[in-house]
């Protein structure tokens, strides 16, 4: 008789383990004894009409041993491979090979039960939804989690407030590496699933092992082994004792927004004024530079100008602290990014991108600041929409009409009436851009002293608020504020009507030429 008949009943066996049993690892092992069992005598049974009431009855036969001897467990299982029970070889060294598949099918049958518990519960995931998420026909996802609530009926007396009310985490990273969402991953996809972002929370300010993250998170200790081990690999959190995990990355929220509503302009009034006229007369002396202003108001501009010198002095005059990037399992160096902030509280910063044509033409530069008051927020472009605005500004046109029309759908391109592009970023060349800095330079270089002092003052606080284990993260997040508090010039600015506020869906980003063409 062949083997393989057993496949059929694997989730049959492994659904009468679930019944009699009260954990994950006895339904695996008991699950187990009954194919190990009907593996090794199969052989004697003659008629395979007569197979299904003989397996049960094995499997009854079995559940009675299982019981009596339930305190000597014969084995120690992981959730993706099941070890070789330890008196195997003495049975069957020929059936090896079948019991291995049968075992690790059981294996994967439990990771479902797992899987589905979190995709209703954490997710949201409907039992359609979650039927085509895993390919498995709904009447059986909604059986199993059937069970899967049984089990967790018993285990949820024992959980928290928190228990079954997952938080919601917006992921992100910083630094460098060329994604492309599909061949290349973005690296957040793989800890983005609700139960991993509700660990990744409640294991930032201090340490947890598994067993009290299942009771704040409100799924059985074994939900919670399968993530960490995910987020162990991908490096988003780390084992800072012997089973303590702890967050590997910052995780914003309301007490960093709080701190510096506090304390972010206060640290800057002794010295707000004289910013405030370097300002004024760096928008002048540059409103005389010959660049592609792209219709924009010297109004609009002057925001512009403004975080371009600061981000010139950041370059030139800050000497806080600022580790580069480790490298990750991917090869490039970056880090994650949480946020659970409500928005009731403004952090200052300002959110620049930067994304470079290196690898279509390698010429030009397009930089976005987000985060400015009163500033609409905008994605940086993609290497073929800078090569279109390029060509546009060069000569009027460009071949490239595929990212011409996804560049003018993004709004950085515009396509006129009379069927000419306009591109709606100031663009400035290598020239002129050394012409603004030398502007930039002149008037905030005798203020760069004592607006180091600010900033220092402002972050000795600052970053108190990070946890120690991310000296490296606090650094860098305090060196942006170099040029993150030039929001907060702003916002003084503009609630003492010392400058008007921009216009409507006022971007502030730039293309900027570093190379000749």
């Amino acid at each position: 008789m062949k083997y393989d008949i057993l496949e059929g009943y694997i989730e049959k066996v492994y659904g009468y383990a679930i019944n009699h049993t009260y954990s994950r690892e006895e339904a695996d092992e008991l699950a187990q004894e009954i194919l190990f069992t009907a593996v090794h005598g199969l052989s004697k049974l003659r008629d395979e009409n007569k197979f299904e009431p003989w397996l049960w009855g094995i499997a009854n036969n079995v559940t009675k041993s299982f019981r009596r001897n339930l305190g000597k467990q014969r084995a120690m299982y992981s959730y993706d491979t099941l070890e070789n029970l330890s008196y195997e070889d003495a049975y069957f060294d020929t059936q090896e090979e079948i019991y291995d598949s049968l075992r690790t099918k059981i294996a994967m049958l439990s990771a479902i039960y797992r899987d589905i518990i979190v995709l209703y519960y954490y997710d949201g995931l409907s039992t359609k939804t979650i039927s085509e998420k895993l390919k498995i026909p709904e009447g059986t996802v909604r059986w199993r989690l059937t069970e899967a609530r049984r089990k967790l009926k018993k285990e949820c007396t024992e959980m928290k407030e928190t228990a079954l009310r997952p938080i919601k985490m917006r992921l992100d990273i910083y630094g460098n590496g060329n994604y492309d969402g599909q061949a290349i991953p973005f690296p957040t996809v793989y800890i983005d699933d609700a139960l991993s972002q509700n660990i990744l929370y409640y294991c930032y300010e201090q340490p947890k092992t598994t067993e009290e993250l299942a009771k704040v998170c409100g799924v059985p200790a074994y939900y919670i082994e399968d993530r960490i081990e995910n987020l162990l690999k991908r490096e988003a959190i780390i084992e800072t004792a012997k089973g303590k995990y702890q967050t590997d990355f910052i995780v914003w929220s309301d007490k960093y927004g709080i701190y510096c509503e506090e304390n972010a302009e206060k640290a800057l009034l002794p010295i707000m004024e004289e910013l405030l006229k370097a300002l004024e007369s760096i928008a002048k002396e540059a409103a005389g530079i010959d660049f592609y202003k792209a219709e924009k108001s010297e109004d609009d501009l002057f925001y512009l100008y403004g975080v371009m010198a600061f981000s010139y002095a950041s370059a030139h005059y800050c000497k806080l602290p600022n580790p580069w990037f480790k490298r990750k399992y991917d090869g490039n160096e970056w880090c994650y990014l949480g946020n659970m902030e409500t928005g009731r509280h403004r952090r200052i910063g300002i959110h620049t991108q930067h994304c470079a044509n290196l690898g279509s033409r390698g010429g030009c530069s397009h930089t976005v600041y987000n985060s400015i008051c009163g500033i609409s927020f905008r994605q940086m472009m993609r290497d073929n929409y800078i090569n279109v605005c390029e060509d546009i500004l060069r000569s009027g046109s460009t071949e490239d009409m595929d990212s011409a029309a996804n560049a003018i759908q993004d709004g950085y391109v515009v396509k006129r009436q009379d069927g000419s592009f306009f591109v709606t970023v100031p663009y400035f060349t290598k020239e002129q851009k050394a012409e603004f800095d030398a502007i930039a330079d002149n008037y905030l270089a005798p203020l760069m002293p004592e607006y180091s002092e600010s900033v220092n003052k402002f972050i000795s606080g600052y970053k108190k608020l990070f946890p120690k284990h991310l000296n490296d993260d606090a650094d860098r997040m305090c060196q942006n504020m170099f040029l993150g508090l030039y929001a907060v010039i702003v916002e003084y600015a503009q609630r003492t009507e010392a400058i008007p506020p921009p216009s409507p869906n006022c971007y502030c980003d730039v293309l900027i030429q570093f190379k000749k063409a």
